[in-house]
């Protein structure tokens, strides 16, 4: 993995470790909306226990790795 070197001496990051951070922070973000707005849906239909748990645990998934997919292709473009 090479690393370029800024005019003030500083290291700049690689295209993929820029495209790597991208997906983790999506991923971050879609987890904790995913459970945010999953158990509120899940909570108004009436999910209780086992089932609810099942769904917020789904829905998080879902939600974190469409983000981090789409913030990732993002700076796949930009950089």
């Amino acid at each position: 993995m090479s690393v370029t070197v800024g005019p003030y001496g500083q290291a700049h990051p690689s295209c993929f470790d820029q495209v790597k951070l991208c997906f983790v922070m999506g991923f971050a973000v879609g987890m904790a909306a995913g459970a945010l707005f999953g158990t509120f849906s899940c909570l108004r239909i009436g999910m209780r226990g086992r089932q609810l748990m099942g769904a917020v645990g789904k829905m998080m998934i879902q939600g974190s790795v469409t983000l981090g997919t789409f913030m990732a292709v993002g700076m796949a473009i930009c950089c």
